[in-house]
């Protein structure tokens, strides 16, 4: 799991059928500065920090077949961000 800075969204006009309702978000890993794009399905938004899974953990959060998702927000960090 990583802790990760919401940046940004990612606008997409056309998707896979399966994804559920939600946005992609571009999220900064903290301690790293690696950058990478988030499925989001709580709402998060730009200036929050978030835990992120990655994999089949990430994956295998949907119902059914797993969609080919690589990231995914898992949670919301509630207090000031880390000094990493």
């Amino acid at each position: 799991m990583l802790r990760a800075v919401v940046t940004g969204n990612v606008w997409s006009t056309k998707r896979i059928d399966g994804l559920p309702n939600g946005a992609f978000l571009e999220v900064e890993v903290e301690g790293g500065g690696s950058r990478l794009v988030a499925f989001d399905v709580l709402g998060s938004g730009v200036g929050e920090t978030v835990l992120v899974a990655q994999g089949s953990v990430a994956a295998a959060w949907f119902p059914g077949t797993p969609p080919p998702v690589d990231a995914l927000v898992i949670g919301s960090v509630d207090g000031p961000p880390s000094s990493s």
